[in-house]
């Protein structure tokens, strides 16, 4: 049997306002989906599409499982989550390989901003 994780799905108030900020953030397009729903990426790419399913009940608490994104400077990646209605959370973790932020999209789930150090 094959198996392949072909999307992940946040649960939000606004799809259509998450599926702008994380379209914008990873250079993504929208697609069609379910009524009611946003979806960055299509069933066909070669990375996961990201669904936004509206819930009435509000985000509570931290999420037990996040995104990590990768950006190729650390200071940009932050300037341009902020620009696009995301947030810092003031937390920097710098080791060895690299630099990692801890954000938050629109809705306040959060993610990391990681940017790797060259090996060579």
């Amino acid at each position: 049997m094959r198996t392949v994780l072909s999307g992940i799905t946040v649960d939000c108030a606004d799809p259509q306002r998450l599926a702008t900020f994380w379209g914008e953030l990873l250079g993504r397009e929208e697609a069609p989906t379910l009524p009611g729903w946003s979806q960055v990426g299509a069933d066909d790419d070669t990375v996961p599409r990201i669904n936004f399913q509206p819930v009435p009940e509000p985000k509570s608490g931290k999420a037990r499982i996040h995104l990590d994104v990768t950006v190729d400077d650390i200071d940009e990646g932050v300037r341009t989550v902020i620009a696009l209605g995301g947030r810092s959370l003031d937390e920097r973790h710098d080791y060895a390989e690299g630099v990692v932020v801890v954000m938050a999209d629109p809705e306040a789930n959060e993610f990391c901003l990681v940017q790797y150090y060259d090996a060579s």
